[in-house]
């Protein structure tokens, strides 16, 4: 099970090794229950965000990062308004506070309270948010206010391991929803689970579009297409490098493998598919994933750039957070990667803001839990730190 340790602690716990019984990658697999991985359990220590520490980020040449807004209470979606208002979902507080910049200082104010609210999204003047159970939508006053909201959607699974549900509209008018796995790995008794949701914007004509899906928070449209890219989290306690977080170009009645198939191939031995299915059928039935990054990284939300601020070259690609790990050592994430593309193909994801995570002799520590991402008008981008309750904006500037 997960070893949890107390959010006060400077540094990071003592690594604990600890032997688990868990599917081999494909090339080691062995008899099940046989196979054995040593898995580490590390939290680096929490550190405030200092002037000092943002100064040891590293960026692109041309890029520099500014603290925007301070004192929020554990902000994760992030979606910026065309008049550069933004709304900040808290699944903590169960709140969304708009942010306006107001008389030269930016106000902050709560418009909507409900219990695990999480993904937003706009249309047609209204603000679309979700909770574990409901969607709902609500106008927008002219003051970037809430008018009354109206549950359009009702049921949807229960949460277990996985609550952060998340929305975006596709270009075909459809409301996109993710719904995460119950679990690390297992047989879903709801099939609704561990999929992409899709409804009609007044929440009719609710259908499962793909599956197999272990927690896909970051997902998004690339601009221009029909194409739809996530992020998928892998499963833990298969060691440092298994599995590897999953970009999956995200397609109607297709499955993606879990809990059956692990990134490139893993097979789970602890599983049997439905019936008449066998782990090779399901394999051979499954899509890859388009490209794979580190393991335990653990994404968050998913952007697409579309502004002109920064150079040319990163116009179409996407931008990913990574929240960071507790179940690897050394850590992973605590940072921001860019999705490049090439003639409209993921070809490569690498680093574009690193520094968050850094080792102060033989502790690890970090600070900031990278979440939300936004795009504002001029093109600079707007980055939510869970951790200390900051946002970032990313800027290019010679």
């Amino acid at each position: 099970m997960r070893l949890y340790f107390p959010p006060a602690t400077l540094f990071a716990a003592s690594v604990a090794s600890i032997f688990c019984v868990a599917a081999a990658p494909a090339q080691e697999l062995q008899i099940p229950r046989q196979t054995t991985y040593s898995v580490n359990t590390l939290e680096p220590g929490m550190l405030k965000a200092t002037d000092e520490n943002i100064k040891t980020l590293h960026l692109p040449a041309g890029f520099h990062i500014a603290k925007l807004v301070e004192g929020l209470d554990h902000p994760r979606v992030l979606l910026a308004a065309p008049d550069d208002s933004v709304y900040v979902s808290s699944r903590e507080t169960g709140t969304i506070t708009l942010l306006k910049y107001e008389n030269g200082a930016i106000t902050k104010k709560t418009v909507a309270a409900y219990k695990d609210v999480h993904g937003m999204a706009f249309r047609e003047g209204q603000l679309y948010f979700i909770t574990i159970h409901d969607v709902f939508a609500a106008p927008i006053k002219a003051d970037g206010t809430l008018g009354e909201a109206k549950k359009i959607i009702s049921g949807l699974p229960d949460a277990g391991q996985h609550p952060d549900r998340t929305i975006a509209f596709g270009p075909d008018g459809w409301l996109y929803i993710s719904v995460g796995s119950t679990c690390n790995e297992c047989d879903e008794r709801n099939p609704q689970q561990a999929t992409m949701l899709r409804s009609h914007a007044d929440g009719s004509g609710l259908e499962t579009f793909a599956t197999g899906l272990r927690n896909t928070i970051g997902f998004a449209f690339k601009p221009g297409t029909n194409d739809l890219y996530g992020m998928d989290d892998g499963v833990d306690w298969l060691g440092n490098d298994g599995q590897r977080e999953e970009l999956n170009h995200i397609m109607q009645g297709k499955k993606y493998g879990w809990p059956y198939i692990f990134a490139d191939g893993t097979k789970n031995l602890y599983r049997e598919p439905p019936k008449p299915y066998t782990l090779e059928d399901w394999d051979k039935s499954s899509e890859r994933p388009v490209l794979t990054w580190t393991a335990h990284a653990s994404s968050m939300q998913l952007l697409f750039y579309t502004g002109d601020m920064f150079p040319a070259e990163y116009k179409g690609d996407a931008f990913a957070t990574m929240h960071g790990s507790w179940n690897r050592n050394p850590p992973s994430g605590y940072e921001v990667v860019r999705i490049h593309f090439e003639n409209g193909k993921a070809v490569k994801i690498e680093p574009f803001l690193e520094g968050f995570l850094m080792k102060q002799g033989a502790q690890w520590a970090r600070f900031a839990r990278p979440f939300g991402l936004t795009q504002l008008e001029d093109g600079s981008v707007l980055l939510g730190d869970e951790q200390n309750g900051v946002i970032y904006r990313l800027y290019y500037a010679h």
